[in-house]
């Protein structure tokens, strides 16, 4: 009898679509692996007017919202998210904020998770975002997973890209994340995903 498929739940916020392009590419990675990938998108916080004086297009049509009450489904959870002064924005930090309940009856406890995501610059706080999600991750029970230095890609320091030990990351200067970066992301989904098809508990 084959083994049910593990679900692994894509989260991200995103503005400018960087850390979008980045979760899709992580979902055909866990895709490559054998896990079923399934993208949610983390709800607005800002109103309309806010947006549309920040130039930020519309967001995914094709994407649901999470919701707290989801997240136990999942076997493993990548937070796809972008910098706020080197930490997790406050969209995100809602999402965190509902998680009450879910730490109360360790809902999340053994739960694999692990993070990608952008900065404005190079020194942005391509790691200290990842840092920001730890204690909640901790004190939740789940399980980080790094993207460790395995990646050929971080070792080349020939050009400007994101991503590091922690996860994949891109430099969100240009209008989308750069052919490499997109590739560390389907990395990143490929090595998660084996990670998590191959536990059970």
């Amino acid at each position: 009898m084959s083994a049910k498929k593990k679900n692994v739940f894509v989260i991200y916020y995103s503005m400018y679509g960087h850390v979008q392009a980045m979760a899709r590419e992580v979902c055909k990675g866990l895709e490559k692996a054998g896990v079923n990938a399934h993208l949610f998108q983390i709800a607005e916080t800002l109103p309309e007017e806010v947006l549309t004086k920040m130039g930020a297009p519309p967001k995914a049509a094709d994407v649901p919202v999470i919701s707290v009450d989801k997240l136990p489904e999942a076997d493993g959870i990548l937070f796809g998210i972008p910098t706020r002064f080197g930490m997790v924005p406050a969209q995100v930090k809602a999402l965190f904020d509902q998680c009450g309940q879910l730490w109360m009856k360790s809902a999340l406890s053994n739960k694999f998770v692990g993070t990608f995501f952008s900065t404005g610059s190079i020194a942005g706080g391509q790691e200290t975002t990842a840092l920001t999600c730890i204690p909640f991750f901790a004190h939740n029970g789940m399980i980080f997973v790094s993207l460790g230095t395995k990646s050929k890609i971080l070792g080349d320091n020939g050009s400007v890209r994101g991503g590091s030990s922690y996860g994949a990351g891109c430099i969100a200067t240009g209008p989308a994340p750069t052919e490499t970066e997109l590739k560390l992301a389907e990395e990143q989904g490929f090595d998660f995903g084996c990670v998590v098809r191959r536990t059970n508990f």
